[in-house]
């Protein structure tokens, strides 16, 4: 077998393992976040932070969020960590946000933030001043989740199918599962293109 066919037999593995109804009940929960007036926070770093930026705008531009993620700000981002320093970068940022109730925080991560190991101690500080808020948490995460899916209302875990692959795989099913989001008839206002 093939680098290429292992690669596509792991994918098909993630597929056939995944749970449609966390998928459906995240899409309940964010059409509940819309439809009571909230805005839609996407937090992620490294490769998470790219697929953050481009759900904003698929969340945005297909369905009607208010949606933004405060890595497409590299300039308050960076200022931020300059003088504050990194764990506070996303929690600062969303009280300058002046994050409600009616709002939601979705994260996309592979480990899903761990301060005992200072894994995206950002993740855990904004996940933590989330709960304060009472705003809802959504996670699409890899391995077992981390802090995310230990506090999230919802939270999709990528199934572990090879070890040596987490990082590839969970980032690529980031991007499927909030695809499948943006599409699904209960979210999407606006069609594609193509």
């Amino acid at each position: 077998m093939t680098f290429s066919e292992r690669y596509l037999a792991e994918v098909t593995e993630v597929t056939r393992k995944t749970n449609p109804n966390v998928l459906e009940a995240t899409v309940d929960l964010l059409a509940t976040i819309r439809d009571r007036g909230g805005r839609l926070f996407i937090l992620g770093v490294g490769g998470s932070a790219a697929n953050a930026s481009h759900a904003v705008n698929d969340f945005r531009k297909l369905c009607g969020f208010e949606a933004y993620a405060p890595t497409d700000n590299v300039s308050e981002l960076t200022a931020r960590t300059n003088d504050e320093g990194w764990e506070t970068t996303f929690s600062a940022w969303l009280k300058g946000s002046r994050l409600r109730p009616e709002d939601g925080v979705m994260v996309l991560s592979v480990g899903g933030g761990d301060r005992e190991l200072n894994v995206s101690p950002n993740l855990v500080a904004a996940l933590e001043f989330t709960r304060k808020t009472g705003a809802a948490i959504i996670g699409i995460v890899g391995r077992d989740g981390g802090y995310t899916a230990r506090v999230a209302n919802v939270c999709v875990i990528v199934p572990t199918v090879n070890p040596d692959r987490i990082t590839p795989l969970t980032e690529a099913f980031q991007a499927v599962f909030w695809h499948l989001f943006v599409s699904h008839p209960r979210l999407q206002q606006v069609g594609t293109k193509w």
